[in-house]
């Protein structure tokens, strides 16, 4: 059976919320629901798992609710899920479990905690009456679902040893374990079953690992080199086999239900008890990559890792996808006017292509839109996305591939892709890819592009359309170039991967005169650059047009750009700071792959260990962010971008993206369309409040109407925040409170009004 009609459904109500700003404080995910593998269902519910996360769906309102971090969740990564009564079990992949029932989320962490050595890693869950059984790679882990506590340990490998369980199913009279070992069986009323010799291997089989397990209207069906067999009193007998590769096997009542994979395609396969196929479920544009699927209140549910959680019930397809990235975010992201703009391609530790077809992200107005393969043919041809950069002359954006050269995508979505019809080079040692690999503007809105591996590394693309191509008078290993930062005296400034260091490059009164050009070459050592190490991993320019260097080894800081070309040069300063009363270098362990400054000079440091808010001055840790104090899904920082106007952070990891409303925004020289939020502020707000569109460091007074001083401040960047309270720190009543602003000039303006509303 074939479906050809297909409903999307995008719930209003979600996304309207979605696009809110969130409170000063407050967290946001941007995680890939897009991803779905996994699907069940509980009384009035559908829930669907990503590599990433869950999400629900309420099928009385057939609204969306997504959970996370933020909401309960205690992990971001999951590894199986399951059901029972009105209760959904979480696996996630360090071992941890939720229980989340009624909007409530217990943990359990007794298995991720346990002192036991092997893989303690869940692969599936099967949930019986009140007790749930978790495959691990040790064995077979029983948790007892109403004391919310691991009830008992299954090591039943032979001789007692600890082996992969697949799945577990039951009948009436058996459990069945699928493992490495083969089929194993026990008693289901053996009270003793953490005894090996309790569980006896299935004959009738094969030799080797079975792969899963069910059990539907008494028959037991095993899977094994993808093909099923099927329990015929003490023997199995060949049940179905049709060639392709099965991904998981679901029981739905009577149906049994095949996720089945070749080559690009996608299907799902129902059989009956009797092996025999009645309905196959094969729509191109909808099934790709089905990983699971279930049949419930007369619908299939199909979980796809391309297509999100499909619903089928007639011939309609209805498609479930919270608003987000297709996929995680492992390239740079760049950020101008309110739009956030993320590269979702990759290389490897050696800088080596790894043909990740992700593509590019956009997300503007609370809204996540993706650009690859599959809603744009061209990006077949561009692997490997990893670098964007906004284009503010037409509001359109950048992006450098790894290997398929540079392209322009437009409002309109026109697509430009550059490479022969460019001066675009192929790596020297890879004829036929043009490796993309740093992208940067300049103050006249030339583009600049870092081309690895071209024997001319370094081109400028002009504002009017022209091109200009520099080759780096330095032996860099594989001509290796990346990110590119343009500073304030219009300076280039080129990370080297690979060991290459830093590089500096003025092109001097033109671009087309080379007699004029300078550059420099930082490496450690005085009087060489005085870098903490070769290995430069990223580098940002600050207000004071300082640049910062993070490297393997911590930071390095050039504190005068202007003398780079003059005798004695300038060298970076590894600053000192004061941290849990020991002196040292700044970030001297860490690996520092991300920095990102605010509009209040301060820098945001992403490293393998979290991150880090750190003072305009770098002597204060103003934050300390990681998995354990924070939504952050993950401590590996991949990369930062701030939203001047809201403040908002943005922070990528390898298990996607979450961001943090700062306090700091972008300030001007003036106060322009100064906003408050919240305003009204509500009764029982406890959060603070934000005042935003200032002249950069402003000097803030909140007043009553009568001019009586309530609280002053001063503005970080372009905003300043208030916790509601006044000078004395007394809550204040109900009423109109004025804005006043004053900045370089002194001269005090009404900004704007604050109404609180305290019953």
């Amino acid at each position: 059976m074939h479906r050809t009609t297909a409903l999307f459904l995008i719930l209003l109500s979600s996304l309207m919320s979605w696009a809110q700003i969130q409170p000063i404080g407050q967290w946001r995910e941007h995680l890939p629901w897009h991803q779905a593998y996994l699907v069940a269902s509980t009384p009035g519910y559908i829930w669907a798992a990503t590599p990433f996360s869950i999400f629900s769906v309420d099928l009385s309102e057939n609204s969306i609710e997504r959970w996370n971090k933020i909401n309960g969740l205690s992990e971001t990564g999951v590894s199986a899920i399951g059901a029972g009564n009105s209760k959904l079990i979480i696996a996630y992949t360090n071992s941890n479990v939720d229980i989340l029932e009624d909007g409530e989320v217990v943990n359990i962490d007794a298995i991720k905690n346990s002192t036991i050595s092997g893989d303690k890693y869940i692969y599936d869950i099967f949930v019986r009456n009140q007790l749930a059984y978790l495959s691990t790679g040790i064995g077979i882990v029983v948790i007892d679902l109403e004391n919310h506590e691991v009830k008992d340990t299954w090591i039943i490998g032979n001789g007692g040893s600890k082996k992969h369980v697949h799945g577990v199913a039951a009948d009436a009279a058996f459990f069945y374990a699928a493992t490495e070992e083969g089929m194993k069986k026990a008693d289901i009323d053996n009270t003793n079953l953490a005894d090996f010799r309790n569980w006896e291997n299935e004959p009738g089989l094969s030799p080797g690992a079975v792969q899963s397990v069910v059990v539907t209207q008494d028959n037991v069906i095993a899977e094994k080199n993808d093909s099923l067999f099927k329990r015929d009193g003490a023997n199995w007998s060949f049940f179905y086999h049709d060639g392709w590769t099965i991904k998981n096997i679901s029981v739905s009542g009577a149906k049994i239900l095949l996720s089945e994979i070749q080559n690009t395609s996608g299907r799902v396969v129902e059989l009956n008890s009797s092996g025999s196929v009645t309905n196959t479920i094969q729509q191109a544009n909808y099934i790709a990559s089905p990983g699971q699927a279930i049949f419930f209140e007369n619908n299939y549910w199909i979980a796809d890792s391309v297509a999100g959680l499909l619903k089928l019930g007639g011939t309609t397809f209805e498609q479930y996808i919270p608003n987000s990235p297709a996929s995680i975010v492992t390239g740079n992201m760049d950020a101008y006017n309110n739009v956030i703009y993320a590269a979702a391609g990759s290389v490897n530790s050696n800088w080596e292509p790894v043909d990740n077809k992700a593509g590019a992200f956009r997300y503007a107005n609370g809204q996540w839109d993706f650009f690859n393969a599959r809603n744009f043919p061209q990006f077949d041809s561009l692997p490997d996305i990893i670098t964007v950069l906004a284009n503010p002359l037409d509001e359109s954006f950048w992006a450098g591939s790894y290997g398929g050269g540079l392209v322009n995508i437009r409002n309109n979505n026109e697509v430009t892709i550059y490479k022969q019809n460019s001066p675009l080079q192929p790596a020297y040692f890879s004829p036929g890819s043009y490796r993309i690999s740093g992208l940067a503007r300049d103050p006249e809105q030339n583009i600049w592009v870092a081309n690895y591996g071209g024997n001319a590394a370094l081109h400028v693309r002009k504002a009017d359309g022209s091109w200009r191509s520099f080759s780096i008078p330095f032996p860099l290993v594989e001509k290796a170039v990346s990110q590119i930062v343009v500073d304030d005296l219009n300076q280039k400034w080129i990370v080297s991967p690979k060991g290459g260091g830093l590089i500096c490059f003025n092109h001097g009164q033109t671009f087309d005169n080379p007699g004029d050009d300078q550059w420099k070459w930082y490496r450690p050592g005085t009087g060489n650059g005085n870098l903490p190490e070769n290995n430069v991993l990223c580098i940002a320019k600050d207000k004071s047009n300082f640049i910062w260097v993070g490297t393997k080894r911590g930071v390095g800081i050039i504190y005068c750009p202007q003398q780079v070309f003059q005798a004695g040069g300038c060298d970076a300063v590894l600053p000192v700071v004061q941290q849990d009363n020991f002196a040292g270098y700044l970030f001297r362990d860490e690996e520092v792959q991300a920095i990102a400054v605010d509009g209040a000079d301060r820098k945001w440091i992403g490293t393998k260990n979290g991150v880090w808010l750190i003072s305009a001055d770098a002597e204060k840790t103003i934050y300390r962010f990681t998995t354990n104090n924070s939504p952050l899904p993950d401590n590996d920082i991949k990369s930062i971008a701030i939203d001047g106007n809201s403040g908002e952070v943005f922070f990528s990891t390898a298990k996607g993206i979450y961001s943090f409303r700062s306090t700091a925004t972008e300030g001007s020289t003036a106060n322009s369309n100064v906003l408050v939020f919240p305003n009204p502020v509500p009764p029982g707000y406890n959060g603070s409040i934000a005042i935003r569109g200032l002249a950069n460091n402003a000097i803030v007074k909140i007043t009553e109407m009568d001019g009586r001083l309530v609280y002053q401040t001063r503005a970080l960047g372009g905003q300043a925040t208030w916790n509601g309270k006044d000078y004395k720190g007394r809550s204040i009543s109900s009423g109109v409170y004025l804005v006043l602003v004053s900045d370089d000039t002194r001269q005090e303006k009404l900004a704007t009004k604050i109404v609180f509303i305290n019953k």
